[in-house]
Order: C-alpha cells, then structure tokens, then sequence
C-alpha cells in the first residue's frame, strides 16, 4: 500500500507542478469553424456532460432551439424543436473540443470564440463571448432581442476584439487574474475588477484597428456596461490550464466539473476522459424581483472550470461583496469558504494570493480521495436560469458538487490502481 501512496502523492506533485506552470494568454477571437477542427454542420456542442435531447432541460433546449436559428439551420423555435426531436443535430459535450461555455454554453460554427493559449505547454482553449446579463442565449433566452445580440456579436465585436489582441500580441492572463483578486474578484460571480483591467488593456488597441467610430463606440459600450465580460476570458483560461493536467497516471486530482442542468459530471486525470455523473443540485441563493425558487432549474455550465484552477468558490476569500450577492451569508465569513474549499485541496497558488488572508494562495488540485474522506464538497458560484426555455436569469447563487461524482471516481480510481 506504502508504493501505491508514493505513487499517487508522485503523480499528484505533478498534476499540481502543471496547473501552476501554465502560462495562458488571451492571444485572439476566431470563427469557431476555424478554431475547431472536429465541428461540423448542425453539430451543437452544450455545457456539461454528454447528455441526449430527451434529458435536456428547458433552458437548455430553449438555447438549442435559438441557436439552431441562429445558424439557418431551422426556420423558428418550432421548426427548430421539431428537428431536434427528430435528431436532426448532433449534440457533445464542449469538454471534447478543448472548449468551454457558461451556462447552456452554446458553440456552434459561426461563432466567435475567445482563444486562449497556455504558452507553457503548447495548448489552446476557446469560449464563446459573454453575451451580458439577463436574456441572453447562455441562461435559455432565444427570441428576436437575443439573436440580433448574437449576430452583432458575430459580425462586429468578435472581429474587432480579435483585430485588438492581435495588435497587442496576446494579453498575458496570470498577472490580471493576480490583480484581480487584489481588487476583491473571484472570477466566477465577481468580474468587474479584471473586466475594467481587461477594457483599459485593449481600449488603445481597439480605437488602433476599429476604422468606424460607431462600432468602436458600440464595442467600447458593450464591454464597459459588462462586469460579467471577464468570466468567459477566465474559463477559456481554466481550460488552457486543466489540459495539461489531464493524463497523469496515478493522479487521484480532479480537471473537469461541469454540468448540463440534469447532470453534474468530474474527471480526474489519472483515469483520462472517462465522466463520472451525478444528478445536479439546485442552487442556493437569491432571485431578482418576481422569481422565486419555483422558477429555478437545476445548475449548469463549464464555468466550475474556474473552481478547478482555484478560482471562484475556492477564491471567495478575496470576494467578500459577493458573498452577500449569491445569498451565502454574511461578507465576514468570505474567508470560511476559502479555507473549506483548502481542506480538499492538495496545494495552494504562490502567484493568486488573497490579501485579507494574509497573502495566502488559492487553494489548487481537487483531491477526490479528500473529497470522500472528509465529505467536504467543492463549492461553486453560480448563475440561476429559469427553468422554462426563453425567460432567461433569475438570480445567482452557490451550488455543492454532488458527492456521487466523487465516490464513482474513486471507485474506478481504486480499481486503476489495482485497489480492491
């Protein structure tokens, strides 16, 4: 048994030396039929696990519906559920892309993707733009308003943000996502700080390579009346950051949580792309006025992405305005979170350190075998869709991962390592 300790705690020590080596930079914004080689027509890739139609809830099939509109792929929302039930898409999960997406988390050909390349290890990793807040496609919005924010996003910001960041040669994330946390982000429910960092960064670039003062105008708007612009630049950023990590032999530390608003799914690098699942858990938190938890439908998204790399939950100690946000007590106890989350991890950031805490780093590497051990769950920060397909968000709150996940990965974990 003493070998088979030496061997994970081995493994382990470098799944970590990988997650805190990698070097992501925001270098572009590309067509997604550019960036992703294995996407085909009326394939849709979602958030989460693989999951079929007949399981999909209702804001998930409401994004369906809209971006298979989006594309020409359907006349309207009818035509474009009547194909879907027909199987007239292909649906995976974005995690086999190298992809993410928030919420819904739609990609699609025709979309721009934000690329982010872990210089370190050679990897990109590619997300959608955040579309703002309220009715948008990533919380199950679809009708007219919606798809016409799609197609600017298309046509106009995409080009002129990826015109930017070639301009500038990339926009070094480690540093940002640093002073971030220093200004009281977390990267998950909180973006405001490094959406400002980000839109001082590129604004110069930006007025260099956007001719038409209107569009310039409608970008520069768009981005500074978002403060959730960052989080879709932050999971690209996760992503860069998980992939290397995957494929350890031995490693019992966790490179995916995700979820599709039926099921939670993990993976853990030492047992490769294989997808331990879990019925998702319905978020706690607070609802915008009119909504009550009878809206709600159960969480999604790629964006535990951010939890995965130490951010978000992990990091609300750096966040205590947001504690108050998502309904999870008094801002006092930001730190309480941070210090749980550190009991299931195997390391800590030196480079992301909270300053109310002393300059402690975030907590990184979700150990699964700690996870079963002390029954302390990871913690996620999270949106709140309508459960109906086209409302759209109705609060914001926090989610526990289901320890289901954990204790099947152990299981297969153990029987790996020849554990019986």
């Amino acid at each position: 048994m003493s070998d088979i300790a030496s061997r994970i705690e081995a493994a382990n020590a470098e799944t970590l030396r990988r997650i805190l080596a990698a070097d992501p930079v925001l270098v572009d914004v590309i067509p997604a039929h550019e960036a992703l080689p294995r996407l085909r027509e009326k394939m849709i890739l979602h958030a989460g696990p693989p999951i079929e139609w007949a399981r999909m809830c209702g804001p998930m099939r409401g994004a369906i519906t809209g971006i298979a509109v989006f594309e020409g792929w359907a006349s309207d929302l009818r035509d474009a559920e009547a194909k879907a039930e027909a199987g007239a898409f292909q649906f995976e999960p974005n995690h086999h892309h190298d992809c993410v997406g928030p919420m819904t988390g739609m990609t699609t050909l025709s979309q721009p993707l934000l690329v982010v390349e872990n210089r370190a290890f050679r990897v990109r990793a590619y997300c959608a733009i955040n579309e703002g807040l309220g009715k948008v496609m990533r919380f199950g919005g679809n009708d007219d308003e919606v798809l016409t924010r799609l197609r600017w996003i298309r046509d106009v910001l995409g080009p002129a943000l990826g015109a930017a960041l070639r301009d500038l040669g990339g926009v070094p994330l480690k540093p940002l996502i640093a002073r971030g946390l220093s200004m009281g982000d977390e990267m998950h429910q909180r973006n405001v700080a490094c959406s400002s960092l980000l839109l001082r960064t590129l604004a110069p670039a930006l007025a260099r390579k956007v001719s038409d003062p209107y569009a310039l105008s409608a970008v520069l708007d768009f981005i500074g009346r978002n403060d959730q612009f960052f989080l879709n630049v932050a999971m690209a950023m996760g992503k860069s950051i998980s992939m290397p990590a995957e494929g350890v032999k031995d490693s019992s530390i966790v490179t995916v949580m995700c979820r599709n608003g039926t099921d939670f799914g993990v993976r853990v690098s030492g047992l490769g792309k294989e997808w331990f699942t879990a019925p998702v858990e319905m978020p706690q938190g607070l609802y915008f006025p009119g909504y009550t938890i009878e809206d709600a439908n159960p969480d999604m998204g790629d964006s535990a992405i951010v939890e995965v790399v130490g951010l978000g939950g992990f990091a609300m100690g750096a966040a205590p305005a947001v504690v108050g946000f998502i309904g999870a007590g008094p801002a006092s106890r930001a730190a309480d979170f941070t210090h749980a989350m550190a009991e299931i991890a195997i390391g800590s950031n030196p480079e992301w350190t909270i300053p109310s805490m002393d300059y402690a780093g975030v907590p990184t590497g979700i150990d699964i075998r700690r996870v079963v051990d002390t029954g302390v769950v990871p913690m996620i920060n999270t949106g709140i869709a309508h459960r109906k397909p086209g409302v759209g968000q109705v609060g914001a709150g926090t989610v526990k991962a289901p320890i289901t996940c954990f204790e099947k990965a152990l299981v297969a974990f153990a029987r790996e390592m020849g554990v019986s």
